[in-house]
């Protein structure tokens, strides 16, 4: 095998496991509350606490993989990931599951970035999308997957073997990447900015540990305090991006209107998908008592909608116009969720099928028009610039979609029963995924990058 598609196979496959590693324990969330014996809210750390070690690790990835070399990187990082999802299948407490998750997505964070890059720059032109597609593929096979094998190993046997069952592709993976790539050390790169990324990482943390202890009833003073923490903290990361050279996060990358609103968009889309979906599964499997199992499956008709939807939005951006279609799949994917408010018995499966098929739709419309979209007016050293601030709105949009809806419900439980709480926050969720409407009308009108 040619060396670029040895390098091309080790990308793929990390690229994967970090994928289910998102999506599969969340069919297992409903068993894992019960075990330790938390509320829904507090169960959403499993993903955010996985998001926030990615958050840590992107940023430096590069920097790392150019002092150590890449084999050295990848295959370390590849055995600490198996190290972890080990200990998180052996976590006795759920503070130490959480731990360990963290340490997870700083193991994963490290891998995908310098992955990416080592096989983009062996491949070029019409080779080049043709690995694109093969990422696109394994992004939605992935989650269509993940879910429904998560349901029948937690349906046939117990939740900690969603994280052992990664072990052995993970295991693999570090020994391809000794025994296949180079060892060389890349280019001497500049220090990352570690000050930033501490300021921008406490700011996340905040505002999701302050949004999980709303809603879990831990009073509101304590969840203030830690919103008020999180504020500080983007504001000491303001104040210090406008003394630093380079700021990890580059905020002047926001006067690009495109950027700013596919950001927007991915918290409307996806964002608020995170949390549906995740309500969605406490509300199946703990209400209408549905199996782990099925409740993954409807994960395979988004997954479906979604490629079919993605291919259209790309033959149609350039005709249609990214506005357009941005608004369509916004309409489509909060009309799949309003679908949710009318699923009563387990019997509705029909409901249940057209909500995910569109939301599917919708979220693929949008969020291939969003990453299209997103990094238009940039070029060299700012499209790299303009690349993190993306990836790092991404991760902060499962986390933020997530903490919202979780706390939203929790409040509403308060004063109704839990199939209405349910049904009122898929409303509220429907209504906030149309958020961005009103920022459509400042894209430029042409989907072409600027010179």
């Amino acid at each position: 095998m040619a060396y670029r598609y040895r390098v091309a196979t080790i990308f793929l496959m990390g690229f994967f496991i970090d994928c289910i590693n998102l999506f599969m324990p969340t069919v297992a969330l409903p068993r894992i509350a019960a075990e330790f014996a938390i509320g829904n809210a507090s169960s959403a750390w499993v993903g955010n606490a996985y998001m926030l070690g990615l958050t840590l690790a992107v940023p430096v990835s590069t920097w790392l993989a150019n002092r150590w070399g890449a084999r050295r990187l990848l295959s370390t990082a590849m055995l600490a990931f198996s190290v972890a999802v080990w200990g998180c299948g052996e976590a006795q407490s759920f503070a130490a599951l959480i731990a360990w998750r963290l340490a997870q997505g700083m193991a994963g964070g490290l891998l995908i970035p310098v992955g990416q890059a080592l096989t983009f720059e062996r491949f070029h032109g019409p080779e080049r999308a043709r690995v694109s597609t093969l990422v696109m593929a394994v992004a939605l096979l992935a989650p269509a997957l993940s879910p429904t094998l998560g349901g029948m190993i937690v349906d046939h046997g117990r939740w900690p073997w969603v994280f052992h069952s990664n072990i052995p592709l993970a295991l693999l993976t570090a020994a391809l990447a000794w025994a296949w790539l180079d060892q060389t050390p890349g280019p001497a790169a500049p220090r990352p900015d570690f000050k930033g990324l501490l300021l921008v990482s406490a700011a996340l943390a905040c505002l999701l540990l302050g949004l999980s202890l709303y809603g879990a009833g831990h009073g509101a003073l304590l969840a203030i305090a830690c919103l008020l923490a999180g504020g500080s903290c983007a504001l000491l990361y303001r104040a210090h991006y406008q003394r630093a050279a380079a700021g990890i996060v580059e905020l002047k990358l926001l006067t690009s209107p495109r950027l700013r609103v596919s950001m927007q968009v991915y918290h409307a889309i996806p964002g608020v998908f995170t949390g549906v979906n995740l309500l969605n599964i406490f509300y199946l499997q703990d209400v209408l008592q549905l199996s782990a199992q099925a409740t993954g499956l409807f994960m395979l008709l988004y997954a479906a909608g979604a490629f079919a939807a993605m291919l259209l939005a790309g033959r149609l951006y350039n005709r249609v116009g990214a506005a357009r279609l941005l608004l369509l799949g916004m309409l489509l994917h909060s009309l799949g969720i309003c679908l949710l408010v009318m699923v009563d018995a387990p019997t509705d499966n029909a409901v249940l099928m057209a909500a995910y098929g569109l939301m599917g739709i919708g979220g693929g419309i949008g969020a291939n028009t969003a990453q299209t979209t997103a990094l238009l007016d940039f070029s060299g050293e700012r499209m790299q610039q303009a690349s993190v601030l993306w990836n790092l709105n991404r991760q902060m949009a499962f986390s933020v979609g997530a903490a919202l809806l979780l706390m939203i419900f929790n409040l509403l439980l308060v004063g109704l029963s839990p199939p209405a709480a349910y049904h009122l926050t898929f409303a509220l969720a429907a209504l906030l995924g149309l958020a961005p409407l009103l920022s459509l009308n400042t894209l430029p009108k042409e989907n072409h990058a600027h010179a």
